[in-house]
Parts: C-alpha cells; sequence; structure tokens
C-alpha cells in the first residue's frame, strides 16, 4: 500500500522529498458566491436593454471604468465570518493532540482542511475592503492602509512569537520536562538566542503551530500590486497566478527557513487560493455564477467529494485500498500541503461551490443566536487566531501532565472554543460601546475588521 505523505496541521511537512512534479495544471473553476449580487439559483432580475442602451442626445463618451466590480457599501457577509469562525475553532482542535472531537475536522474526511477556508477568505475579504479603497482613493492611498494593515499583523505575530516562547519555557523549566522545546521547535532559540530572534523577526523562524501568519503576511504585502493588477484585468491577473503556482511546482520555488529546510506554507503556491479569494470578490464570481448554478457542477462536485473522501478512508483502514488503482495511488500521492496540492485545491473548490449554491447570502440561519459565536470569532480574526494558538499548548500541555482520556480532551477543547467566544465577545462590546467616538469617524473603506481584525 502506497501511504500519503501529507501533513495535515499547520506544522511543517515532514517527508522524504519535497514531492513529486505535477505537470498539466490548468486555471481552476469559479465557486465563490459574488458579496451582494444575485443568488445563485437566478433570482436576479433580468436588466432591460432599452434602459442601458438609451442615451441622451449629444452625450460625451464615458471614460473607460475599471474591470473590477464592487457592491455598494452596505451589510457585512455573514458567510464569511461564519466560515471564518469555524476554519478557527477547527486550526485550534487541530493544533490539540488527536482525540475524538478532532475526527469532526474536515481534514479527516478529505484532501483540504481549515487553511485553505481561512486563506480563502482573507484574499476575498482583503480585496473586497481594499479594492474599494484603490477605486476611491487610489493606488497610493489604498497602499498604505495595506501596509498598515501588514504592520498590525506582523506586531501581532512579534507578540505571539514571545507570548508562545515564554509559556513553552515556564513550562519545560517548571515541570524539567525539556522534551516541550524540542516539541514546539524552539531548541534552536535556547541554544542560540541572539540569532534565532533575528531570524524570528525576518518571519525564518517558527516555532510549531505558527506558520499561518507568516504566510499572512507575505500576501498581504503582494496585495497593493494584485489589487492594482486586477483593477484593469483580472482574469490575467488570475491567470498569471496560475502560472506562477505551475511554475512553483515546476522548478521546486521556495522559500528557506532556520535553521534548516523550508516554509511550511510556501507562498509561491499558496497565493494562488489568496488571488482567486480576491479575484472572486472583484466580480469574477459574479460572471461565473451561471456555472456555479448549473447542476453538473453540482454533480462534479459531489463525485470529487465522494472520492476524496474514500481516499482518506484508505488511510485509516487499510483494508480499502487494495480496491484503489495502483496507478492512481502513484500519481497522487504524495498530497502536498506546502506547495497546496491541487488535489487539496480542487477539494477546496468542491466544497466551496456546495456552500454556496446551499448556503444563501439571506439564510436566515445566520442572523440565529447558535451561530452567532462563530460568527464573532470570525469577525476579529487576528486576535482569535493568535489566542487559538496560546490555547492550544496551554491544552497540550495539560493533556501531558494532567490526563489524556477522551473526557479531558473534550473538556479542553469545549472550554478553547468558550475562551475564543467570550474573548471575541469582549473585543466586539469595546469596539461597539467603549470605543464609540473612534467607530463615528471610522470610513468604511478602510474597514479592518471586515479584513480579519480591528
Amino acid at each position: 500500500m502506497v501511504r500519503p505523505l501529507c501533513e495535515f496541521g499547520s506544522g511543517p511537512v515532514h517527508s522524504s522529498r519535497r514531492r513529486d512534479l505535477r505537470k498539466g495544471f490548468w486555471p481552476p473553476m469559479t465557486i465563490a458566491d459574488q458579496v451582494t449580487g444575485s443568488t445563485i439559483a437566478g433570482t436576479a432580475k433580468p436588466v432591460d436593454s432599452a434602459s442601458v442602451d438609451s442615451k441622451p442626445a449629444g452625450a460625451r463618451p464615458r471614460a473607460r471604468a475599471p474591470a473590477i466590480t464592487l457592491p455598494a457599501i452596505g451589510e457585512r457577509e455573514l458567510r464569511l465570518d461564519l466560515f471564518r469562525g469555524l476554519a478557527l475553532w477547527l486550526i485550534f482542535i487541530d493544533h490539540l493532540p488527536p482525540s475524538l472531537l478532532t475526527w469532526f475536522t474536515i481534514r479527516n474526511y478529505g484532501f483540504s482542511d481549515a487553511t485553505e477556508i481561512f486563506i480563502f477568505i482573507s484574499g476575498y475579504t482583503a480585496a473586497f475592503v481594499y479594492g474599494r479603497a484603490m477605486l476611491e482613493s487610489g493606488v497610493v492611498i489604498a497602499t498604505a492602509r495595506i501596509l498598515r494593515r501588514v504592520w498590525q499583523i506582523y506586531v501581532a505575530h512579534v507578540f505571539l512569537f514571545t507570548i508562545f516562547l515564554a509559556e513553552i519555557s515556564y513550562v519545560a523549566t517548571s515541570f524539567e520536562n525539556p522534551l516541550y522545546t524540542e516539541e514546539m521547535g524552539i531548541m534552536d532559540f535556547l541554544k542560540q538566542p541572539d540569532v534565532t530572534i533575528v531570524q524570528a523577526l525576518l518571519l525564518r523562524f517558527r516555532p510549531v503551530n505558527m506558520d499561518v501568519l507568516p504566510l499572512y503576511i507575505v500576501l498581504m504585502l503582494a496585495l497593493p500590486l494584485i489589487l492594482w493588477s486586477m483593477k484593469w484585468r483580472p482574469d490575467v491577473t488570475l491567470g498569471l497566478s496560475v502560472v506562477l503556482y505551475a511554475v512553483t511546482w515546476e522548478y521546486d520555488l521556495y522559500l528557506s527557513a532556520y535553521p534548516n529546510g523550508f516554509w511550511a506554507f510556501n507562498p509561491f503556491a499558496w497565493q494562488l487560493l489568496f488571488v482567486f479569494g480576491a479575484w472572486c470578490a472583484l466580480g469574477g464570481a459574479r460572471r461565473m455564477s451561471r456555472i456555479l448554478a448549473s447542476p453538473v457542477t453540482m454533480w462534479i462536485a459531489i463525485a470529487y467529494l465522494v472520492a476524496a473522501f474514500y481516499v482518506t478512508l484508505t488511510w485509516y483502514v487499510p483494508q480499502l485500498s487494495q480496491f484503489m488503482p495502483k496507478r492512481i495511488e502513484q500519481w497522487m500521492y504524495p498530497i502536498d500541503k506546502t506547495d497546496l496540492d491541487v488535489l487539496r485545491f480542487t477539494h477546496f473548490l468542491a466544497l466551496a461551490a456546495l456552500t454556496v449554491r446551499f448556503l444563501p447570502r439571506d439564510w436566515p440561519g445566520l442572523k440565529s443566536r447558535w451561530l452567532r459565536p462563530l460568527i464573532l470569532c470570525g469577525q476579529h480574526s487576528l486576535e482569535i487566531f493568535c489566542l487559538g494558538v496560546f490555547l492550544a499548548f496551554a491544552g497540550h500541555f495539560i493533556l501531558a501532565e494532567v490526563s489524556g482520556g477522551a473526557a479531558m480532551h473534550a473538556l479542553i477543547s469545549l472550554s478553547g472554543v468558550l475562551i475564543m467566544w467570550g474573548v471575541a465577545w469582549v473585543i466586539s462590546w469595546y469596539k461597539r460601546v467603549a470605543d464609540k467616538s473612534g467607530a463615528k469617524t471610522k470610513n468604511a473603506v478602510g474597514n479592518a475588521d471586515l479584513a480579519g481584525g480591528g
């Protein structure tokens, strides 16, 4: 039996080789719903061609408009907040040692996991917020706002790095267990703290579970160029992103890490998902809504998800692998997370296609109090992600030192989720009540909340 050389957590990928080079990638099909357009089911009112074609006599020809389109400022898209909050909860649970509850995360039922959700929504919301700023205020102002947001994320990463190191060092010293420092990947910091700190500031050294924010920082740094290109040629921009993805696989492009190895999430590959999210937010999804509404698309997505589920079953029930053709196994493995394997990407596309089809923007459940905790966490994703990393190690320590039973696993997972919800509620309350004066002067164009935090 051929075993999959893939890593489903957000730590580094361990394999004897980076991966087999794959060829023949095709540009991905659009799967995201428009932000405020009509529903997929074709309920949009037809446009009266006479009203479009009629022009006043003697009217001057209008200047060429940018190729991207943005909806009017209005109610925020709660589906994005819902699934971003869900991704944060799943990432937290996946960072804990395996337990019964981890079987409820999506990584056990297909090729993709919560990381794909987080990066796609990050690209979608960032383009929605700062794309409007670029259209209304220009490239310079929009770039300045993006760089300010990048600085906020970078400061959050450095702060989390410091707290995380202190947490691990304290536990390892207090309980005289150096295995914590080795397991969490900070042994090099204890040996050469001066060199390691500099490498950490350069985003080249990261403990376990701290790989997402550096990827997000790099992608946000590229956002001004992405938005500027999409302003005039969105489809060409997406095509160039696909080309970079293919070149990354063909020539094995990557960023090196300290003290050795490479980034757990290769920005040259993961940019495809980020750019695709931006493309969807800036009108690409609306242009492809007819494909999303097609029953053929729905059944292709269902068939792919069923096939992916069967493949994952062979990892846990080896007897099922005898029904898997050997040629398919040889072609398919390893399913590499570091370089965003095309199987992972298409699995996410299939999930998203079904989601936007069966979960409309005006679904009443989005107003339900039962989903409010998820939505609150999604609205403050930067703070909640950092908190989740801290809580994951705390839970890991409790399970190792106190009890590792199923009941303790469930208690820690539930407690962590409740703490994340509570902190998100406090942040939301503070911004809504205690910071009213600042909220009155805040412009919706630069709303960083929609882009993932305050």
